[in-house]
């Protein structure tokens, strides 16, 4: 019998997230949505019995650095252990890679697809990004379209909360501009 998850939602600078973990791994997150009792849902729903507790170890861990990720911080969230073993052989194969994505760095769809040997892929990368269970840990806010579009983000907030976060990263695209170097200051501040 599988051990049964633990939740918790916590304040950010974006808004309040939610976490879910069993084991000692994380197994979902959730991104800020209509209030903590969607939160709430949206952990149980991938997670079904889970029951709300107070985080320790890695768990507790995790919080602190994602807390730290969304105040601006350039933290390195590869040292959160997360559970993807139920998720598809090439969503975990994207998963890894895309964990090696540095903060404030960005990647297209295809880039990603390319690098999994799977040239072509593009699609199936957007789709497995749809399916992160553990979206800021496995950062597929850093994904982006080839032409330098958002591309999707099926999180709450949409491509609103991808842009709010790349923003806080200061994300750039290797030598160029910051990604919001054109837009007016109004969208900036």
């Amino acid at each position: 019998m599988t051990e049964a998850a633990h939740y918790r939602v916590f304040d950010t600078a974006i808004g309040r997230c939610g976490i879910a973990w069993r084991s000692g791994l994380v197994v979902s997150t959730a991104l800020p949505g209509e209030g903590d009792a969607a939160t709430v849902r949206h952990l149980i729903r991938r997670n079904p019995g889970a029951a709300e507790a107070e985080p320790d170890g890695p768990a507790a861990d995790a919080i602190a650095l994602v807390q730290r990720l969304l105040d601006g911080e350039a933290v390195d969230l590869r040292a959160i252990p997360v559970d993807l073993d139920s998720c598809p052989d090439f969503e975990r194969q994207i998963y890894a890679l895309l964990r090696e994505v540095p903060t404030g760095a960005t990647v297209t769809y295809g880039e990603l697809a390319a690098r999994a040997g799977a040239p072509g892929a593009a699609r199936a990368v957007g789709m497995a990004m749809g399916r992160n269970p553990v979206p800021i840990i496995v950062p597929c806010h850093r994904v982006l379209a080839s032409s330098g579009r958002s591309g999707g983000f099926s999180a709450p907030g949409g491509v609103t909360t991808k842009f709010r976060i790349l923003q806080i990263e200061q994300a750039g695209r290797g030598g160029d501009a910051m990604l919001f170097d054109s837009l007016p200051l109004a969208i900036k501040a």
